[in-house]
């Protein structure tokens, strides 16, 4: 009776998202697709979880709502990261635009914020200059702007990301692939609320092949 006990006081404290993907079962090529040929992850010790999103785009702003609280509860053993994907040439700038935030240590406010002046204030980010206005309102220096904007890093971020996408062969955002193998949408998974549970599941399979 003591063990029946201790068991279910441990289901009990299990993270919900835990429980989710153990209880459900989802279908290679019905619920996500799997790559072609797997694309090599930074960490081999961890899962990784990559959003690919576009600050112009409507879905992955509503996806926020999601993707956020999903973010605050990942385990340890989960590599997360971000790549904002150009499909125009209109929408370099707002991908430069996560990339430099990194870089400037400001990507927590910027974030949000990117979203914001996109869809809320309705003031797309096109050129440089709109760019540096809205990084000085967080306090990045126009000097430290510009030495960020002209480096040789943000070019070779953005040409990462390029390629990226192009191997997890993305057609639309926001789309997440887990670990280099498995392609997740929200037309596959069913919902964008979904697709986070299927990314759970599949961030489950991998963990057991660490």
């Amino acid at each position: 009776m003591l063990k029946l006990l201790k068991r279910m006081a441990l289901i009990l404290v299990l993270p919900g998202w835990v429980l989710t993907a153990q209880a459900a079962q989802y279908t290679e090529g019905v619920h996500y697709e799997s790559l072609p040929q797997p694309v090599r992850t930074q960490d081999p010790s961890k899962v990784e979880v990559v959003e690919v999103f576009g600050y112009w785009c409507p879905h992955c702003n509503n996806f926020e709502r999601y993707l956020g609280p999903w973010k605050a509860q990942v385990p340890e053993y989960v590599d997360f990261k971000h790549i904002p994907v150009v499909f125009r040439p209109n929408q370099q700038e707002a991908a430069k635009a996560y990339y430099l935030a990194k870089t400037l240590g400001v990507e927590e406010q910027l974030h949000p914020a990117m979203f914001d002046q996109y869809h809320r204030i309705r003031r797309p980010i096109n050129t440089r200059e709109q760019l540096a206005e809205l990084f000085a309102a967080f306090g990045v220096s126009q000097a430290d702007f510009d030495k960020a904007y002209d480096s040789f890093a943000l070019n070779a971020q953005m040409s990462r990301g390029k390629k990226k996408a192009q191997e997890y062969r993305i057609s639309g955002v926001p789309s997440m692939v887990v670990n280099g193998k498995y392609l997740v949408t929200a037309e596959k998974a069913g919902s964008q609320r979904e697709m986070l549970e299927v990314v759970d599941y599949l961030v489950e399979k991998e963990k057991g092949g660490l």
